[in-house]
């Protein structure tokens, strides 16, 4: 690791409670963070919009940290890589606002279901 400091947005998550969550809550909650990210993209606030992906990735960050399966590992690095492509790079995955939303629906539709 370098010398920058690191700017953590997801203070108290990154300190343990994150661990304490399922799968599917972690998802729901980067999943949110997308959410935010597309509706700032569609707003033209290109700053918003890149703070909200940098803390979507912190999380999937935190979430693969603590992944232990090669698997699970893979689908959040995929994932990483598809949120990447989409806000920042050329779409080569033709990923869409629709999909986002709905990848991430069935998420927030199971931890809900599960309250």
């Amino acid at each position: 690791m370098d010398k920058r400091e690191i700017n953590i947005k997801h203070v108290n998550l990154a300190a343990g409670a994150w661990q304490q969550m399922s799968v599917c809550e972690q998802m729901a909650n980067i999943g949110s963070e997308v959410s935010r990210a597309l509706n700032w993209q569609k707003k033209e606030k290109k700053q918003f919009c890149s703070n909200a992906v940098a803390r979507a990735l912190e999380l999937i960050d935190l979430s693969m940290d603590l992944s232990r399966t090669f698997p699970r590992i893979k689908e959040f690095a995929r994932l990483r890589e598809a949120i990447i492509d989409y806000f920042y790079g050329l779409n080569q995955f033709s990923s869409s606002e629709v999909l986002w939303r709905k990848y991430f629906d069935h998420f927030n539709y199971a931890v809900r279901r599960n309250y």
